[in-house]
């Protein structure tokens, strides 16, 4: 790997439909010089040795914390050149994990996973990226949140460990933009909600989805390209959902 001060991005969780659709938005991107995408799963064929321009950077790993810093310092002769890093990472549901109606649905290790993929991996994230981000290039910093997260929006219930997963990402979030606006003034964090995608996340609840309210990945892709180069470095945590319009916390 090379150091430099080339304009680059970072995706994490690059293998995911919106994650994937995020990648190929920022690899098609002329302004960004270097691709960085970190995924469980293996480099697509088409991306193998960086892809047609040579762009991409394929790291492979498991989401625990050793396998995380051995990510970070694999980042670190990047270091100070990030402008935008997107973290991917969600689950709401899985063959073994279903979303709460009621009460009774609750158990402990549904809430531990659910908890573990949406808030503690992207904190963690958010620890070490810091001393990589930190720097003179203005950063955004994504991380995929969701309406649900907000507890003044929540009229109808359930969802219990998804609903309370995305407000403690928020927390984190909103605690971690205080101190990168101390310590880090070139970064900016977006809790970003994408609506409702057309990904393996939602796809057992797409028939409810009202009529044009459906969203393909490149779409939200690219309204998430939009709202990060209008972004306003001013140190705060902006909750935004995919026309760039403020959710209440």
């Amino acid at each position: 790997m090379n150091s430099g001060q080339n304009n680059s991005a970072l995706v994490i969780g690059s293998s995911g439909g919106l994650g994937t659709a995020i990648l190929m938005e920022l690899v098609n991107d002329p302004s960004i010089n270097r691709v960085v995408a970190v995924s469980r799963s293996r480099c697509p064929q088409e991306l193998t040795n960086g892809g047609a321009d040579g762009k991409v950077v394929w790291l492979q790993t498991e989401y625990n914390e050793p396998a995380m810093v051995e990510v970070a310092q694999s980042l670190a002769p990047y270091s100070g050149s990030f402008s935008r890093v997107c973290i991917c990472h969600g689950v709401l549901h899985s063959d073994i994990l279903k979303p709460e109606k009621r009460l009774e649905d609750l158990n402990e290790a549904s809430l531990q996973s659910v908890f573990h993929s949406n808030a503690v991996i992207p904190g963690i994230w958010l620890k070490l990226l810091f001393p990589i981000l930190k720097g003179n290039t203005n950063c955004i910093v994504v991380a995929l949140s969701a309406r649900v997260g907000s507890i003044s929006d929540n009229n109808l219930g359930g969802w219990y460990a998804y609903r309370a997963s995305k407000a403690a990402l928020n927390m984190i979030l909103k605690t971690a933009a205080i101190e990168y606006g101390r310590r880090a003034k070139n970064v900016k964090l977006i809790a970003f909600h994408p609506g409702t995608t057309d990904t393996d996340l939602s796809k057992p609840f797409q028939a409810t989805v009202p009529t044009g309210k459906l969203f393909a990945p490149i779409f939200v892709a690219e309204q998430l390209a939009i709202i990060m180069d209008s972004a306003k470095m001013d140190g705060t945590l902006s909750f935004l959902d995919w026309n760039g319009q403020p959710i209440d916390w």
